[in-house]
């Protein structure tokens, strides 16, 4: 039978939230980019890729239009 550490599962919860942080941040900071050089994304959407230009690229720390 298999013990499980759980004094170390706090651990992997906390730094998977880091983790998890760090990635949204990074995220953000390419969206951010893409839209200040005036390149596209691709995404994924509906089973196809779909190219967004960048004046469509909305970052979740801007206001929306609908918020405006």
């Amino acid at each position: 039978m298999q013990t499980e550490n759980k004094a170390s599962r706090p651990v992997e919860v906390i730094q998977g939230k880091a983790v998890e942080e760090v990635f949204r941040r990074a995220v953000r900071h390419a969206l951010r980019m893409h839209k200040r050089a005036g390149n596209p994304i691709a995404v994924w959407r509906d089973g196809r890729v779909v190219i967004i230009p960048p004046e469509e690229i909305l970052v979740d720390d801007e206001p929306t239009p609908d918020s405006q």
